[in-house]
């Protein structure tokens, strides 16, 4: 096991397939749980975006997020990047589990619940990002933004609804 680790963090091809294999997974996990009439059926507020802008802005996020866990993945090991690592795939479950509670479930209240979860493991693995590798740390600020927005969104149909 400790070779195929070795492995992985001094080949970087493999070691970049496999992030972005990890967080596609993530994402194609999102494409059992359509929107639907439901969703289509809720009051959302104002500053709700079309519907259209979710794909590219989550494909785009999800490229970020799999080449910063990339580079915390080759940074020189030790417990910072093992907290980073750590708090990457806490926001990676949280992540996960939101839709299926969002649009599965049909549940906004306990979907906000979860993504306010998700921001402060963003947020943690950002801090942590910050002292292994500060590229990682700035490539996952947008996603940081984008979960803070999306939280305000989801509070907001919450409340609406």
């Amino acid at each position: 096991m400790t070779e195929s680790l070795s492995f992985a963090r001094h080949h970087p091809v493999p070691a970049l397939l496999a992030c972005l294999v990890i967080v596609v997974g993530i994402a194609a996990l999102g494409a059992l749980f359509p929107p639907g009439e439901w969703y289509a059926g809720l009051a959302k507020p104002s500053f709700n975006p079309p519907n259209a802008v979710f794909g590219p802005a989550w494909t785009l996020l999800y490229l970020l997020i799999a080449v910063a866990t990339w580079l915390l993945w080759r940074a020189p090991a030790g417990d910072m990047r093992t907290r980073a690592l750590g708090c990457s795939a806490a926001h990676l479950l949280l992540n996960a589990a939101w839709t299926p509670v969002f649009f599965g479930l049909q549940q906004p209240g306990y979907a906000l619940v979860v993504i306010v979860l998700m921001w402060f493991a963003i947020l943690a693995t950002v801090v942590a990002a910050w002292r292994v590798h500060r590229p990682a740390a700035w490539l996952l600020l947008p996603y940081l933004a984008w979960v803070g927005f999306a939280t305000l969104l989801n509070a907001s149909i919450w409340r609406l609804n």
